[in-house]
């Protein structure tokens, strides 16, 4: 069909012990933004990374603009006009903006150097292009992460690409800034271009594109017009059963006068953290909500030592506690999960065991050698008890779906018997099904004891799992609230009046 631009039929591809694509279709039309669904490990990544070259197809066939492809490279997949934006953008902060844009083809003068003042004036008509107005001989990281995503959108678009593939583009922009990629989206659609979209919000898949693919378990479940679908019925056919619990189970609230575990008493930073009180309590589950920018990750690097407060003190149990670096913290009974778990939670090229037990070793340890039998016993238990998904112990950490990476990191700390458990955006970038194994684990933490500080930008999350939240802005703790009077109603209201309670619960 003339309207088809990518037509892939019988995908194939298989790793040692693991079949990551069965027999995958998929088709996208030219001037379309499609969806690619699935849950962590349907074979979403492995199939991008077939089409873009980085792996080699088993088996089936991939026609692109007609022509049948097998792209070695991704550079080969960009020549034919296939350009992908990964969720961690593939950069050069230091580097500026326009040497950003013409990274790989820069042009050059007639004496064979590099042509910048041709590069900076066509950045600008790049970017004037999308309706950015900024300067391009500035550093990149002096701009927001939004427009470094669009940044990364106009350099694909200007190697001509027919096809731009987005990988989770939104997960770390702000509601306003995801309108702004939108608005470039829709743009892009008009001038006939196609978008392969990925992501696990599934409101902005129905906002945005116009079908849609599910891939489940490596295998092909169908395609859909966006119309034809609601959110229920996409999760029963992504997940393979007919619900997800993904509701607020919680009544009332069972911690006054719990065990304090650990406190913050005047805690400030620099411009980050302008004075914070706040408790948490042995079993529960105690959320920061706020915008970016309201301190919630830097009040809780502070609490585990990877931030040093200007001022303030830190309690544990009741008693004041010198927590100057993570090992102190760590030492003391704390975990921490953190928001980037690809840059700072993983150790990509290293096995599931040894990304599982790594700050377990010193304990492990006996006269300079891993008690191996121990650390396998270990590794066999979490990976059953927290259903991981991975063909052994042995496999390399970055074969794992997002969700699956996420549970090893959770299992690295449940292993060490914290007292206290943070998560900074335990369920970014993961899928539905895996999203409520991920909360069914976190309640069972706190069911055992473990006090649980938890952060997400997901309010529709914070209202399922917390027993209390924590408000913040502008560094401090704005209202409290608990129980019954949690909802996605009063958390908003509350991030948008930033109206200031004395740090006290509503009753």
């Amino acid at each position: 069909m003339a309207d088809i631009l990518l037509d892939i039929k019988g995908l194939e591809k298989a790793f040692p012990g693991v079949k990551a694509l069965k027999g995958v279709n998929l088709q996208v039309r030219r001037g379309e933004i499609h969806a690619l669904m699935g849950e962590n490990g349907a074979g979403k990544s492995t199939l991008i990374k077939v089409l873009t070259g980085i792996y080699a197809k088993d088996g089936g066939t991939i026609l692109f603009d007609g022509k049948p492809l097998d792209a070695r490279s991704p550079i080969e997949a960009n020549a034919a006009g296939i350009s992908t934006i990964y969720q961690e953008l593939n950069l050069v902060l230091f580097q500026t903006v326009y040497e950003n844009l013409f990274i790989g083809r820069e042009p050059l003068t007639k004496w064979g150097r590099v042509d910048r003042p041709t590069m900076v004036r066509e950045a600008q008509r790049i970017l004037q292009e999308f309706g950015i107005d900024i300067d391009v001989t500035r550093p990149l990281s002096n701009y927001s992460t939004a427009v470094q995503q669009m940044v990364a959108i106009a350099r694909a678009v200007s190697t001509k690409a027919q096809l731009v593939i987005m990988d989770e583009p939104t997960s770390s922009l702000d509601v306003q800034e995801v309108q702004l990629l939108f608005g470039i989206m829709r743009k892009l659609k008009q001038s006939g271009i196609s978008m392969i979209f990925i992501s696990h919000k599934l409101d902005e898949i129905f906002e945005i594109c116009d079908r849609l693919t599910v891939l489940k378990d490596g295998s092909f479940v169908g395609d859909y017009d966006i119309d034809a679908l609601d959110q229920l019925k996409l999760i029963s056919l992504m997940v393979g059963r007919d619900s997800v619990e993904l509701e607020r189970t919680k009544k009332g609230y069972a911690f006054d006068g719990a065990t304090q575990v650990a406190a913050v008493k005047g805690i400030r930073r620099g411009m980050q953290l302008a004075g914070v009180d706040l408790e948490i309590l042995q079993g529960e589950v105690l959320g920061l909500a706020g915008l970016l920018g309201s301190g919630r990750t830097e009040l809780a690097q502070a609490l585990f030592g990877s931030q040093v407060p200007d001022e303030g003190e830190i309690f544990w149990w009741g008693q004041p506690a010198k927590v100057h670096s993570p090992a102190d913290a760590i030492g003391l009974g704390m975990g921490f999960c953190t928001e980037d778990r690809k840059v700072e939670g993983i150790i990509p090229h290293l096995s599931v065991k040894e990304n599982m037990t790594i700050a377990l070793l010193p304990k492990l340890n006996f006269l300079g050698f891993v008690r191996r039998k121990q650390q396998d016993e270990l590794v066999k238990k979490y990976i059953d008890r927290l259903k991981i998904k991975t063909p052994s112990p042995e496999q390399a950490i970055n074969n794992l779906s997002g969700g699956n990476q996420q549970k090893v990191l959770l299992a690295r700390w449940m292993c060490m018997n914290p007292k206290l458990i943070i998560l900074d955006e335990p369920t970014r970038g993961i899928d539905v099904g895996a999203k409520a194994e991920i909360e069914q684990l976190i309640q069972e933490l706190a069911q055992s004891g473990i006090a649980v500080l938890m952060i997400s930008s997901e309010i529709a999350e914070l209202e399922r799992n917390c027993d209390r939240i924590a408000v913040m802005r502008e560094g401090r703790v704005v209202q409290q609230l608990k129980g019954d009077d949690i909802s996605q109603n009063n958390i908003m209201h509350a991030i948008a009046s930033g109206s200031e309670k004395g740090g006290q619960c509503n009753e």
